[in-house]
């Protein structure tokens, strides 16, 4: 990321427009709402046994994988706006149902499973409509430092949501938790109603049907030669460093002999990579080659990984991890602007919902094909096959002309 490959000097660039920072600072609390509640929803399924437990988690992930493509499209023709706004009015609703309901009746399994359902739901819709927002409230030319500002709040978020969710959880239940919850829901309610988008963004024609307007973006992502590689190169990054955030750490802490806690700081010091990353795009922007930017933070994780798995100390891990996060969020900063600058205005949603199941499929794989290779011949074995995967997509995408040459517009 130096500033050699950078498009314009840092003195030169605007402040993001104020009506970004606004629904930013929005979408983040109802962010660590959620964050909040889902703590708590697993927690209390967990009450009930793994079986519930799973099935909670189900309840949620195939309702959203299921319907992404269709919320993609609802989101394109009705406008992202619109879309948030009713699932916050949803939400919000479901919140503090749960909130009164669950004082009287407890974390029941069928409760449990009923708000999970609504949960998955409203995501498949919401996820396509908040990725393709900022598309609404910032030029292109801003976009990069918009969408990394962004990732960075998302981060921060999901640093500190789940411990305080299990102190609220200790302290006041779920009732406590999904109270809290619709608080957030409250304020991003507020933040919709009062946003107005600053850009006008094509929507797609109405007399299209929704099930023609999937069909049409996944034709549209599938023939370009810039969004074609950046879905292979999302579910390269989802399958390859994905997994060793949330399912290698612990079990290399474990071939280790380290504690849950040093996993944790393992953990965290993935999420500081990521943070500080997103941190510098914000402020200085992308990489002039803004597909090199991607490909090169895979590249860079590889490194990283290697670390984390051969690491004779938890210090040397931690530092490991740190580069992990790095290299993630230097693709991530990089993947975003690419995609919505080069994706027509009728399916930035569509588009979004396309990358979320893309990202969902590839990790989905990943966990089980990386569990199973750990059980087997060891979490280091799988972390060695996560680096040399992600390195040799980074490469690839290196390789490629149409995402090596493509610049920052």
């Amino acid at each position: 990321m130096a500033s050699l490959d950078t498009a314009r000097p840092v003195s030169a660039r605007p402040a993001l427009p104020r009506v970004f920072l606004v629904w930013l600072v929005g979408t983040r609390a109802s962010l660590f709402g959620d964050a909040v509640l889902y703590f708590a929803l697993g927690w209390a399924a967990s009450a009930h046994g793994g079986g519930t437990g799973a099935l909670v988690l189900t309840a949620i992930t195939l309702p959203r994988t299921l319907l992404l493509l269709l919320g993609g499209a609802v989101g394109d023709r009705f406008g992202a706006r619109r879309v948030m706004i009713t699932g916050d009015v949803v939400m919000l609703t479901v919140t503090l149902v749960l909130a009164l309901v669950g004082t009287d009746l407890g974390a029941s399994p069928w409760l449990l499973v009923m708000v999970a359902v609504v949960i998955g739901t409203v995501d498949a819709f919401y996820l396509p409509a908040t990725g393709s927002m900022p598309r609404c409230l910032v030029g292109k030319e801003q976009l990069p430092r918009a969408l990394a500002m962004q990732q960075a709040g998302s981060q921060i978020v999901s640093l500190l949501g789940a411990p305080v969710g299990a102190v609220l959880v200790a302290a006041a239940g779920l009732t406590g938790a999904a109270a809290a919850d619709a608080v957030t829901f409250a304020i991003v309610l507020v933040v919709l109603v009062r946003v107005r988008p600053a850009f006008d963004v094509e929507r797609s024609p109405r007399e299209e049907g929704l099930l023609a307007a999937v069909a049409d973006g996944v034709r549209i992502a599938v023939g370009d030669p810039v969004l074609r590689p950046a879905l292979l190169l999302t579910a390269a990054a989802a399958g390859f460093l994905l997994p060793v955030v949330s399912l290698l750490n612990p079990l290399l802490a474990r071939e280790h002999g380290w504690s849950a806690g040093v996993a944790g700081l393992i953990a965290g010091g993935q999420s500081l990579g990521m943070i500080a990353v997103a941190l510098m795009v914000s402020r200085r922007g992308t990489m002039y080659r803004i597909g090199r930017g991607a490909a090169l933070g895979l590249c860079v994780s590889a490194p990283g990984i290697t670390a984390v798995a051969l690491a004779d100390t938890a210090a040397v891990a931690v530092a490991g991890g740190i580069v992990v996060g790095a290299g993630s969020g230097m693709f991530a900063c990089h993947i975003g602007p690419l995609v919505l600058t080069n994706v027509p205005d009728t399916h930035l949603a569509g588009m979004q919902a396309l990358l979320v199941l893309v990202q969902s499929l590839a990790l989905v794989v990943g966990n089980n094909a990386l569990g199973a290779l750990a059980d087997a011949r060891g979490a280091t074995l799988a972390a060695a096959v996560c680096a040399v995967g992600a390195c040799a997509a980074g490469t690839v995408g290196l390789v490629l002309k149409p995402v090596r040459r493509l610049r920052q517009k």
